[in-house]
């Protein structure tokens, strides 16, 4: 499987890790222009731009990752359904 079909089939897991490092880059650099503030004005605005933003785009890893997780779950308990339906088909009919 090349890369580009990877990427089409697991799109969103490709997504929530681009989401985790632009989450963390935010949050580095957030940090770093923190870091050399004296007052807590000049540091405000890191803290809302790389703060902010960067846990945002943490959670926005997260609820990918755990959509593409779920989205394993509901193909495997497709195929065990199905699976089901083939070998015991008077079961089946019953639903």
């Amino acid at each position: 499987m090349g890369f580009l079909s990877w990427l089409r089939v697991q799109w969103d897991r490709a997504a929530a890790g681009s989401a985790f490092v632009a989450g963390l880059v935010a949050l580095v650099l957030g940090w770093m222009g923190i870091s050399d503030a004296l007052y807590v004005v000049e540091q405000l605005p890191y803290l809302i731009s790389g703060g902010l933003v960067g846990l945002f785009l943490l959670g926005l890893g997260a609820v990918l990752w755990i959509s593409a997780d779920l989205r394993d779950e509901w193909r495997e308990l497709r195929a065990l359904r199905e699976l089901h339906a083939e070998r015991l088909p008077h079961l089946a009919e019953h639903r």
